[in-house]
C-alpha cells in the first residue's frame, strides 16, 4: 500500500474515531478546576515557547550550514521538494555568530531532527489554544479524553508517512523522534490542562464571537508564518513575512486583552447555535485535522474534503439539538432557527467566495484562512441581525398584547 492510500486510511480512521469519542467527551458534566495556588502556563504560553525553540533551531542550523557546509544546504535540500532551505546566510549577525561558534559539528541534529520533535507540540498546542479561547472547560475535557492521544497518533502517522514519501538519510531518525514526541506531547498537554484554573467561555454575542474569530485568524496567520519561515527552513524569508507577523501578533494581543474583560451573558438562539457548533466542530475536527490537511496534498483530495465536510455537518446537527433543547419544543422554533442559520451560511459562503477571489492564489493557506475568516465574520453578523430582528418582533408583539 503506497503512502497516498495510507494517508486516506488515517483520514477515515481518525474521523470515525472522533465521531465515536466526541459525544462522550461532551456528555461529561464534571469539570474540575486546577488546584488553587499553582501558577501554570496556558497552551498559548507553551506554544510561544515551542515557537521560540523552532526559531532557535533555525539559527543553529544556519550556523551549522555556514561552518560545516560552506553555506550550501544542498547536502539535504536535494532530498526535499522545492520551497525549502531559503537560508538567511547573508545576515551579518548570523555570519558573525557562525564565526564565533566553538563546535559547529555538534549542531548536526539541527538538520531535520529537532524539527521532528517540535512539530507535533507546535500543532497540538495551537489547536489546544483555540479550544481554550472558546471554552476553558471544554479544553480541560479534551485534554483528559481519548481525543488527545488519538490526535497525537493521527498527526504522527501522517508526519511519518510524509517523511517516508520524502525519505532521505535522516528519515529513520526522524520517525523515531516523532514517535517519542507522540508520547511526550499529550502527557505534557494533559498535565498542563489538569492544573489550569481558567473558567473563560466565549459569550453568545456578536462581539464575543467576532473577538474569537479575529483571534483565530491572527493565530492562523502566525502559524503560517512559522511554517513558511522556520519549519521549512526558510529563515531567509523572515524579513518579507515580518510585517504580516507583526500585524497578526499585535492584533492577537489586542483581541485577547478585549476577550479577558468580563462580558454580559446573552441568550440568543441563532448565536447560541454558532457557539454550540464551534464546540462540537473543534472536538470532531481535532483528531483528523492534520490528516485532512495533508490528505489534500498527499492523499485523495475528494476524500479529505468529504471528511472535513462530514465533521462540519455532524457538528451542525448536534448544535441544532443542543440549541433547541432548552427552548420551547415547537416546530416553528426549529424552522426559525433553520431559516436564520440558512441565511447566515448563504451570506458566509458568498463572503468566503469573494475572499478567495480577492486573495492572491500563490499562497493557498492564506486564501483558505481568508475565506474561513470571511465566512465566520459574515455568518456571525447575520446571526446577530436575525436574533435582533426576532427580539424586536417579540417586543412588538408583547406591546400589542
Amino acid at each position: 500500500m503506497d503512502a497516498r492510500a495510507l494517508v486516506d486510511v488515517v483520514v477515515v480512521a481518525s474521523v470515525i474515531s472522533a465521531l465515536a469519542i466526541t459525544p462522550r467527551v461532551l456528555a461529561r458534566r464534571s469539570d474540575p478546576v486546577g488546584a488553587a495556588g499553582h501558577r501554570v502556563f496556558s497552551p498559548a504560553a507553551w506554544l510561544a515557547l515551542v515557537t521560540g525553540l523552532v526559531y532557535a533551531n533555525q539559527v543553529l542550523f544556519t550556523v551549522y550550514v555556514l561552518r560545516v557546509h560552506a553555506g550550501d544546504p544542498s547536502f539535504v535540500a536535494r532530498y526535499l521538494p522545492a520551497g525549502w532551505f531559503d537560508l538567511a546566510s547573508a545576515n551579518p549577525v548570523l555570519r558573525r555568530l557562525a564565526e564565533l561558534f566553538p563546535a559547529p559539528g555538534l549542531l548536526a541534529p539541527s538538520v531535520l531532527r529537532v524539527q521532528a520533535f517540535l512539530e507535533l507540540p507546535f500543532v497540538l498546542m495551537a489547536f489546544a489554544t483555540v479550544v481554550r479561547w472558546l471554552d476553558a472547560g471544554l479544553y480541560r475535557r479534551l485534554a483528559r479524553s481519548a481525543l488527545l492521544p488519538l490526535a497525537s497518533v493521527s498527526y504522527t502517522a501522517v508526519f511519518c508517512l510524509v517523511e517516508w514519501d520524502l525519505r532521505n538519510p535522516y528519515t529513520i531518525d526522524d520517525v523515531v523522534i516523532r514517535a517519542v514526541s507522540a508520547v511526550v506531547t499529550p502527557l505534557l498537554i494533559a498535565r498542563v490542562a489538569a492544573r489550569d484554573e481558567s473558567t473563560f467561555r466565549v459569550p453568545s454575542s456578536v462581539p464575543g464571537l467576532l473577538v474569537f474569530t479575529g483571534s483565530l485568524g491572527s493565530l492562523g496567520a502566525l502559524v503560517l508564518v512559522v511554517y513558511d519561515t522556520a519549519l521549512l527552513y526558510n529563515l531567509g524569508r523572515l524579513d518579507d513575512r515580518l510585517p504580516l507577523a507583526l500585524a497578526a501578533g499585535g492584533a492577537l494581543l489586542g483581541l485577547r486583552a478585549v476577550a479577558s474583560r468580563p462580558a454580559a451573558a446573552r441568550s440568543a438562539p441563532t448565536l447560541s447555535f454558532v457557539v454550540h457548533a464551534l464546540r462540537h466542530w473543534l472536538l470532531l475536527f481535532f483528531a483528523p485535522a492534520l490528516a485532512i490537511r495533508y490528505g489534500l496534498l498527499f492523499g485523495t483530495p475528494a476524500l479529505a474534503l468529504a471528511a472535513g465536510a462530514l465533521t462540519a455537518a455532524v457538528a451542525c446537527v448536534h448544535a441544532g439539538r443542543d440549541t433547541l433543547a432548552g427552548a420551547e419544543r415547537h416546530p416553528r422554533a426549529a424552522l426559525r432557527l433553520a431559516a436564520g442559520i440558512g441565511c447566515a451560511v448563504l451570506a458566509g459562503a458568498v463572503a468566503a467566495a469573494l475572499a478567495l477571489r480577492l486573495t492572491p492564489p500563490s499562497y493557498e493557506e492564506i486564501a483558505l484562512l481568508s475565506a474561513m475568516g470571511a465566512f465566520l465574520v459574515t455568518g456571525v453578523a447575520v446571526c446577530g441581525l436575525v436574533d435582533s430582528r426576532a427580539a424586536a418582533l417579540r417586543e412588538k408583539s408583547g406591546r400589542s398584547l
